[in-house]
Formats: C-alpha cells, sequence, structure tokens
C-alpha cells in the first residue's frame, strides 16, 4: 500500500466516522415516522380521528388541564356529525378515551419535526452533512411538514357532512408517510459504509423497485380498506361470499369508481393485488437463489420473502379475527418495514449495477 493510498483510506474512514451520527439520526427518524403510523392506526381503529376539531400547530402541544378546558373540547366534539349521528352517548369522560389517541398522534407529529429540525441545524453547525446530502435532507424536512397539512385537511373531511374522514384523504396521508419513511431508509443507506456488494444488472435492480412500486400500491389499497371499514365485511379466506369473484363487484356509476367506494371491491382487489405480489416476489426469490443464493447486498431478498409471507399470514389472520387492533397495527407496520427493506435493497445495489 502507497502513502498516498493510505492517506486515502484513512481520510475515507474519518469521513464515515463523522457521518455515523447522521445516520443513527435519520434510522432514529425512521422509526419515529413508523411509531407515528402505528399510534395513527390505533387512532383510525378507535374512532379517535375526529376527536380534536381544530388544528393549533403551538399551543395545540398543550391538552386540556382543566375541568373547563374538558369541558370547550367536548362541546366542539358536540357541534360535529360523529357525535350528533353516532356518539351521541358519550359524555366528557368517554371522550378523553378517544381524545387522547388522536392527541398523542399530533404531539408525536410535533415531537418528529422537532426531533428533525434540531439535530439537523446541530450537524449542519458541526459541518457534518456533505454539502450533497443538504438538499435531500432538506426535501425530508418539507415531506415531513406536508405530512401535517395533509392530516389536517384528512381530519376536516369528517368534521362537517360525515361521521369519518374521506377514504381518498387518507390514502393520500398514508401514502406520503409511505414516501417520507422510505426517503428516509434510501437517504440513510446511501451513506451507509458496505462491503462484498455483488454486480447487479440493470434489470434486476428496476424488477426490485417494481416490487416497492407494488408494495407501495397494495398499501394505499390498504388504506382504502381502512378508510372504508372494508375489513370488518367478508371475513373469511380464500372465498369471498363463497366465490372466489363474488356478485356485485361494480355496482358504482361509473363502474371504476366501485374499486375506491364498494367495500366488497376494494377488499378484493387488496386480496387479487397481495396475490400478485406474493407470485411476483416467488419469481424473484427462485431467480435470486439461482444467481447470487443471496449473497452481499442481496441477502435482502431473503429477508424480504419471510417478511412478505409473515404479511400474508398476518393479513389473512387480521380478516379472519374480525380485525382485532393489535394484529391490524402489525399488519400496518410490517407493510411499512417490507416496503423499507425493497427501498433498502435497491439503495444497496446502486453502487453496483452495471
Amino acid at each position: 500500500m502507497t502513502l498516498e493510498t493510505a492517506i486515502d483510506s484513512l481520510e475515507g474512514e474519518a469521513r464515515t466516522d463523522r457521518l455515523r451520527p447522521v445516520r443513527i439520526w435519520l434510522y432514529v427518524l425512521a422509526v419515529a415516522v413508523l411509531l407515528m403510523v402505528a399510534v395513527g392506526g390505533i387512532t383510525r381503529l378507535t374512532d379517535s380521528g375526529l376527536s380534536i376539531t381544530e388544528w393549533k400547530p403551538i399551543s395545540g402541544m398543550i391538552p386540556p388541564l382543566s375541568a373547563e378546558d374538558w369541558q370547550a373540547e367536548y362541546d366542539a366534539y358536540r357541534q360535529i356529525p360523529e357525535f350528533q349521528l353516532q356518539n351521541h352517548w358519550m359524555d366528557v369522560e368517554a371522550f378523553k378515551s378517544i381524545f387522547w389517541w388522536e392527541w398523542g398522534h399530533r404531539f408525536l407529529g410535533r415531537v418528529i419535526g422537532i426531533l428533525f429540525a434540531v439535530p439537523f441545524v446541530v450537524f449542519l453547525v458541526q459541518r457534518r452533512i456533505p454539502k450533497s446530502l443538504t438538499p435531500a435532507l432538506v426535501i425530508l424536512f418539507v415531506l415531513g411538514g406536508f405530512q401535517g397539512f395533509l392530516g389536517w385537511w384528512m381530519v376536516s373531511s369528517g368534521l362537517t357532512e360525515r361521521v369519518d374522514v374521506s377514504q381518498y384523504r387518507l390514502a393520500a396521508h398514508l401514502g406520503a408517510a409511505a414516501i417520507l419513511f422510505s426517503a428516509l431508509i434510501y437517504v440513510v443507506r446511501t451513506i451507509t459504509p458496505q462491503q462484498n456488494l455483488r454486480p447487479a444488472g440493470r434489470a434486476w435492480y428496476a424488477s426490485i423497485w417494481v416490487l416497492a412500486g407494488l408494495l407501495f400500491g397494495q398499501l394505499l389499497m390498504g388504506a382504502f380498506v381502512a378508510g372504508l371499514d372494508a375489513g370488518y365485511g367478508y371475513s373469511t379466506w380464500p372465498l369471498m361470499e363463497g366465490k372466489w369473484i363474488p356478485d356485485g363487484l361494480w355496482t358504482h356509476e361509473p363502474a371504476w369508481l366501485s374499486i375506491f367506494e364498494s367495500t366488497l371491491t376494494v377488499q378484493f382487489f387488496h386480496r387479487m393485488i397481495a396475490y400478485g405480489i406474493a407470485l411476483y416476489a416467488a419469481v424473484l426469490l427462485w431467480i435470486g437463489w439461482r444467481g447470487n443464493r443471496f449473497e452481499g447486498e442481496h441477502k435482502w431478498l431473503m429477508l424480504i420473502g419471510i417478511m412478505l409471507a409473515a404479511q400474508i399470514m398476518l393479513g389473512i389472520a387480521t380478516l379472519l379475527l374480525d380485525v382485532p387492533i393489535p394484529l391490524a397495527i402489525g399488519h400496518q407496520a410490517l407493510a411499512f418495514m417490507l416496503l423499507g427493506a425493497c427501498v433498502a435493497y435497491a439503495a444497496d445495489m446502486r453502487r453496483v449495477v452495471i
């Protein structure tokens, strides 16, 4: 080894060490986003999402502290259709049980914002963040702020004429969270030192992004299932109403609208997309096993296969057991982790695509 090579190696290690706190920070942010998705899922399943009827970005961090504060929140909730048509039996004490889930969900969002902004400024001052990475981190911050706006936009859809939020806005909110989570994973993997990477062809690299796209689409369809409470119906598997293809799939006008507004059709398509993903992933696993035996960065493929099998079993159990909250939240969280694994695999491969 020449002196010049040794110096370059030491400088590379120093740069790597300086980025280690940044990597930890980004991983913590990804876990925080995943936790927020889980809390959001519980908020949805407990019908707590409309309990706070105003958006107060700063003062909203402080929960009700007195009986008068609680009464004011309760009185505001009594003005919306969900209370008048569905929860009119609730007194202040019962209202508190749903209020705390929604407040916790919003509070966690604010904490994530602080968790992003403060270390970001500190790392900039320390000159720990490369200039080439700064634009990506700024985009991540914007995505996080936009997620807060989407959350309120979603909630506002259920405050006047509906007893729940729009499934379209719920899908937008969840989809934005998935994009933010995936972007965090992608950025942190691009600054993670790698060893023993194996060359990958462009077609294989693209095939993993196709899988990620299918998983993202399935996640959005899952949001429509949640938004329409479609998981509570047709709780048999593999048949629906005794058939592989049930009657009444296209009842809306125009017919394509059924995919987004019919509980039967939404759940049917959620199942069909799952079958398609399973088949596509099985082909990738077979090709991967024959080609590289899951060595180097391709170890992600084996993990993806295991997670996908677990996700399918969890989805079936959630359906058959009439959507118990722990299983439903696990199903949603695992969907995010599965998408994240695909993105991490693609990010690792990007260095060796030929």
